[in-house]
């Protein structure tokens, strides 16, 4: 019998797993919430841009059509062009809209059977053991639910939708004005959206890229007559959509020299000298930019200068970019920034430092989502809702950022972070294409650990406090290619000459044609 694949989510990483797992010959199923492909890009606001410049976040074999002349294009243009990718290729007979997987169980091996297991399954391939998995799926559209099996699972869920992070805060049930999330706001269709803030008095907590988009859509429903105001308590640092004095940003955090000066994981004792050589050079890029920020922007006039440096916001992909005018907006007086120590709610509004009142009508928070929790909360099994997440001082352990050690015929797309998703999940989908191709095994399962272990004490060194759960690879993009090429059997080195290979960014197409080296 043909082995069963399933994909859970049909957002970018959702799309291309159904893409390359076709390419391995099989005929997988694809269980998505919404109506229509995109995944969270349908549920963005208007005037969302992309994060990355169109000719970076793309897919590698199916270019934005001419009719897209921005360079950084609207989030609605972005949906459109997933929609033609899916219709291009073909991808939409596979996908069951309208269906949410409630749950998946894996049957066939008891716990005590796969401790004993020194490779993944048993044997270190896609389909080493005899077990399968159950999912239980629900019509969002009439409530019943059925279930499918599958031997193989592929989770594209992500973590930035879904289960909002809407922290308890001192006084919330005296507030007698509106709270939601904002991703409730973004749920919303533009006029009601538009509607809800027009005339109001908004405050939005939180200073990450949902809070600054909310804040200029209520800058343009109210202007400087009914401005919202910004609370956060940290702030990353916000990038315009132009160059650095003259750099592009990809020339200077998307190359191997930029990520020389970090000690990568199962680098060797060479790049580790290397990296404490040319450490100091962190500091130049960090000021260099920053420079211009404070040049560009009117950051300390608004008390906005991070306590951490850039280069450590591009490790864990903290740094967001700004629409064009923001701060014209922030200037004329249609969004106030408070950046505060702590606050409270009161009847009216919040209570900032123990006595600043700020009066509202709505307090929206752009506070994230509970990814870990939405992650381990699709696992039936205890002992996989136990191991999933690692203990709460490490990240999640998974090996290439995909594979659960202890999970078996099971691969993770859409969790880890980078600055460019796109870019990142292709390589991954790849990748797994070979696996289930069998153009390799996986090493052992404490291999595996150790090297997620590995991992883990990287993204503790170089994303910051409290950061490293978010995974991100922002810092180490090309390095952690080369480990899938070489898993793969091909050589890493995508560019032709040391100085090109050494000063260009990489991106998707350099990996154009991966196949196994005979």
């Amino acid at each position: 019998m043909a082995k069963r694949v399933a994909i859970i989510g049909a957002g970018i990483s959702g799309l291309l797993a159904c893409k390359y797992t076709i390419a391995s010959g099989y005929s997988p199923i694809v269980f998505e919430t919404d109506d229509q492909v995109g995944g969270l890009w349908n549920h963005t606001l208007e005037t969302t841009k992309l994060q990355s410049p169109k000719d970076a976040f793309k897919f590698s074999d199916f270019p934005w059509p001419s009719t897209v002349e921005e360079i950084f294009p609207l989030a609605t243009h972005l949906l459109e062009y997933l929609k033609s990718y899916a219709k291009h290729f073909d991808l939409l007979r596979y996908i069951k809209f309208n269906t949410e997987v409630k749950s998946i169980d894996y049957v066939g091996e008891s716990d005590e059977e796969m401790e004993s297991w020194e490779l993944w399954g048993g044997n270190g391939k896609a389909f080493g053991s005899k077990g399968k998995w159950i999912l239980e799926v629900v019509d969002v559209k009439n409530g019943s639910t059925k279930e499918y099996e599958a031997e193989f699972v592929v989770l594209c869920i992500g973590k930035f939708s879904g289960l909002p992070n809407v922290p308890d805060i001192e006084g919330s049930k005296l507030f007698t004005g509106k709270t939601l999330h904002s991703m409730e706001f973004s749920n919303m269709d533009n006029v009601a959206a538009a509607k809800l803030l027009k005339g109001k008095r908004v405050v939005i907590i939180g200073s990450g890229k949902s809070a600054i988009d909310v804040a200029y859509e209520c800058a343009l429903a109210n202007g400087n007559g009914l401005p919202c105001a910004m609370v956060f308590r940290s702030i990353p640092w916000m990038l315009p959509y132009s160059k650095i004095w003259g750099i592009g940003f990809e020339h200077l955090v998307l190359t191997r020299f930029f990520e020389m000066l970090h000690h990568k994981p199962g680098g060797g004792i060479f790049n580790s000298i290397l990296a404490t050589l040319l450490y100091p050079l962190r500091s130049v890029i960090s000021k260099f930019v920053e420079s211009y920020l404070r040049w560009k922007f009117p950051l300390k006039k608004y008390n906005l200068i991070p306590k951490e440096d850039f280069v450590q916001h591009v490790g864990s992909a903290k740094i967001l970019f700004l629409q064009d005018n923001f701060y014209d907006k922030v200037e004329e007086g249609s969004i106030i920034l408070k950046k505060v120590r702590g606050f409270r709610f009161y009847e009216d509004g919040l209570m900032l430092d123990g006595d600043e009142r700020l009066k509202a009508d709505i307090v929206i928070f752009a506070t994230g989502y509970k990814g870990d929790q939405k992650l381990m909360n699709i696992f039936a099994r205890p002992s996989f809702r136990n191991s999933i997440l690692g203990s709460p001082s490490s990240v999640i352990p998974l090996y290439r950022q995909m594979i659960h050690p202890r999970i078996p015929q099971l691969a993770v797309i859409g969790y880890s972070e980078s600055i460019n998703n796109i870019y990142t999940f292709e390589m991954r989908c790849k990748w797994l294409k070979f696996f289930l191709d069998q153009a390799f095994e996986l090493p052992s399962i404490k291999k595996m650990e150790l090297d997620a272990e590995e991992w883990g004490e990287y993204f503790k060194k170089y994303t910051g406090e409290n950061e490293h759960r978010r995974a991100c690879i922002g810092a180490t993009h090309t390095w952690y290619n080369d480990q899938l090429c070489k898993d793969i059997g091909c050589n890493p080195r995508r560019k032709k000459g040391f100085f090109t290979d050494m000063f260009e960014p990489y991106g998707v197409n350099d990996y154009d044609g991966l196949a196994p080296q005979i």
